[in-house]
């Protein structure tokens, strides 16, 4: 359970495209608070929110510094959600060659 927990977090922090472009950034350099608020356009308010979130599936870690913020990607590397998607992936490809070659029995 602990598993698909983890699972729902990470992917409810991919949902939204504001926290897709906030790892996209934080790809490219680490940012402070304010700084990602004037990057997308929103109060502080708002892109803590988000960044709780991301703060929360690992994807994002933020420190205090004095009285500033800074944001940087989190050391999950998506392996667990890889693996998760690769798992299906494999289960939906047998699915399809099977079926293939029950066509193609059926051609015959």
């Amino acid at each position: 359970m602990v598993q698909h927990s983890r699972l729902d977090a990470s992917f409810a922090a991919l949902s939204d495209p504001t926290r897709r472009g906030i790892l996209e950034h934080l790809g490219r350099t680490d940012a402070t608070v304010s700084e990602l608020a004037e990057r997308f356009e929103m109060t502080l308010t708002g892109i803590t929110k988000h960044l709780r979130l991301l703060e929360d599936s690992g994807m994002v870690v933020t420190e205090k510094r004095g009285r500033v913020r800074h944001c940087r990607l989190g050391t999950n590397p998506f392996d667990r959600e890889l693996a998760w998607i690769r798992s299906h992936q494999l289960e939906i490809e047998g699915r399809l060659d099977r079926l293939g070659q029950f066509l193609n029995r059926m051609e015959e």
